[in-house]
């Protein structure tokens, strides 16, 4: 028997990957210990194909206090369908299915890029050419330096697909460029909740106007989002009615405005910690 063909990262958006995903079989190889939650190292073998993934049980979630709809699961699901609706593929494909250890998100697993360089420490007060301030971070022993994340545009799409799921934990350590050019991002658990609680590393562009392609997607999406249309129904199936009509609202309020949003003020910002 030939050996499983393995999946390269270039096919990630292909309807092939999510069968595999959704009726492959999962073998657990080994847990990610560092995450707050349950998250399982796994592979997927479906028909001569076969992929590592993640695998996060809905058993293995704390409960959040802010956060008493749904699970972690069903936001993670949420969050590919809404990137696959802008079209810019940033998140990677994703899962709600039974697992080993019963329901679950199963995502497949990305590569990053060991030297690429989407964040920095400088000590200058204002950011180089290519990349954008955040703001300033204690580094110790009484020294700040500037938190900078680079101008790129595929940070500047998931700046606005952050906050139209109203992302509060957009850390560095989620961000997964790859070897090919693409930007992946991860761990969208703690999204769409119906208070604002945007809270990111990538503020660079805040206040700033929305780009043409942004406010072009945006529209698509909020015709998208409309009653009836497949989004909102498959949106309906793994959120509350409420989020859903947030998710709408954000996206409405981010045309009216024009312009990235910017920190409110009543809360911090940026996660912690930032990566």
């Amino acid at each position: 028997m030939p050996a499983p063909e393995r999946i390269p990262t270039g096919r990630v958006s292909t309807v092939d990957v999510l069968t595999l995903l959704a009726k492959g079989e999962i073998t657990v190889r080994g847990r990610l210990r560092e995450a707050s939650n349950a998250v399982l190292y796994c592979s997927v073998a479906h028909e001569g194909d076969e992929a590592h993934c993640v695998y996060k049980p809905i058993a293995g979630e704390r409960p959040l206090w802010d956060f008493p709809d749904g699970t972690l699961a069903q936001r993670e699901v949420a969050a590919y369908e809404l990137s696959e609706a802008t079209g810019w593929g940033l998140v990677p494909p994703t899962v709600l299915r039974d697992g080993p250890y019963g329901q679950g998100m199963v995502q497949l697993w990305i590569e990053a890029d060991p030297e690429a360089a989407l964040l920095a420490l400088v000590e200058d007060e204002e950011p180089g050419e290519g990349w954008k301030a955040v703001g300033f971070a204690d580094v110790g022993e009484g020294r700040t330096a500037l938190l900078v994340h680079a101008d790129d545009e595929r940070l500047r799409r998931l700046a606005v697909l952050d906050a139209v799921i109203n992302n509060g934990d957009r850390k560095g350590g989620h961000l997964l460029p790859t070897v090919d050019g693409a930007l992946y991002a991860i761990d969208h658990g703690v999204t769409f909740n119906t208070e604002d609680k945007l809270r990111t590393l990538l503020w660079g562009w805040a206040g700033e106007p929305l780009s043409a392609e942004a406010t072009e997607t945006l529209t698509s999406v909020a015709a998208a989002l409309t009653d009836g249309a497949p989004l909102a129904t498959r949106l309906a199936e793994l959120l509350t009615a409420a989020e859903v009509a947030a998710v709408r609202a954000r996206v409405a309020a981010l045309l009216a405005s024009g312009a990235h949003p910017v920190p409110s003020g009543e809360w911090p910002a940026i996660p912690w910690p930032p990566v």
